[in-house]
């Protein structure tokens, strides 16, 4: 996936969950943030960013936050890409020859985020994006999740029911050595080993990030 009018500026603070101030060309401005994770890890003052010029009018913030430099490593922090970007690597092959793939999908009391065929057989799958990262882990989530938690129990209903099911992992930077769950958020780690346990399958893969442009890599290790 691609990003168009692509500019960089220097974090300066975090105003709220959606609106942060970024220097650029010398002023600071207003951006939208892309991400309601906390992302303390990333957001430091003087921090490198990249941002998006949007053309949508009427708009509050000129630019949206999209990616921040960390170490020598650009972490990409738009949490409604890693959906798009499953996409992308599945319909490349990342599970096999896939058919019928369909977004936002109705499943018991909640709303997943894929449906598709694989070798004739029901699949859903939930998509979760994963910025936090720990010497060269990627763990998830960096907040309380009951959604996250809640989605996996569906996940696991439906592997009764027949469904193969899948959590997926996006790891929004390059060269992440596996995920895990995070270890500060006992309770979705032990709703990922029990849905795993019933038959959800983890998978993970990290992606190659670039300013401008994010592409989906090769899957990496799920450590339980």
């Amino acid at each position: 996936m691609e990003y168009k009018n692509v500019r960089e500026g220097r974090f300066v603070a975090r105003r709220n969950r959606f609106v942060a101030e970024v220097e650029l060309d010398g002023a600071i401005l207003p951006v939208h943030v892309k991400n309601t994770g906390r992302l303390r890890e990333l957001f430091l003052p003087g921090a490198r960013v990249v941002l998006s010029k949007s053309d949508a009018p009427g708009r509050a913030t000129a630019y949206d936050l999209i990616a921040v430099w960390r170490e020598g490593r650009l972490f990409h922090v738009d949490s409604q890409a890693p959906n798009r970007l499953f996409a992308e690597w599945l319909r490349a092959g990342g599970l096999g020859a896939v058919e019928n793939v369909r977004p936002e999908v109705r499943y018991g009391g909640s709303r997943l985020d894929f449906s598709f065929t694989l070798g004739g057989k029901a699949c859903l799958a939930e998509v979760k994006g994963v910025t936090l990262c720990r010497d060269g882990g990627f763990y998830f989530p960096d907040a309380p999740t009951d959604r996250g938690i809640r989605h996996l129990g569906e996940l696991a209903r439906a592997v009764e029911e027949g469904y193969a099911c899948y959590a997926v992992f996006v790891a929004q930077a390059e060269g992440a050595k596996f995920v895990s769950p995070n270890p500060d958020r006992p309770e979705f780690a032990a709703a990922l080993r029990a849905a795993a346990a019933a038959g959800v399958r983890p998978i993970a893969f990290d992606c190659r990030v670039e300013p401008g442009r994010v592409i989906p890599r090769g899957e990496i290790p799920v450590i339980l």
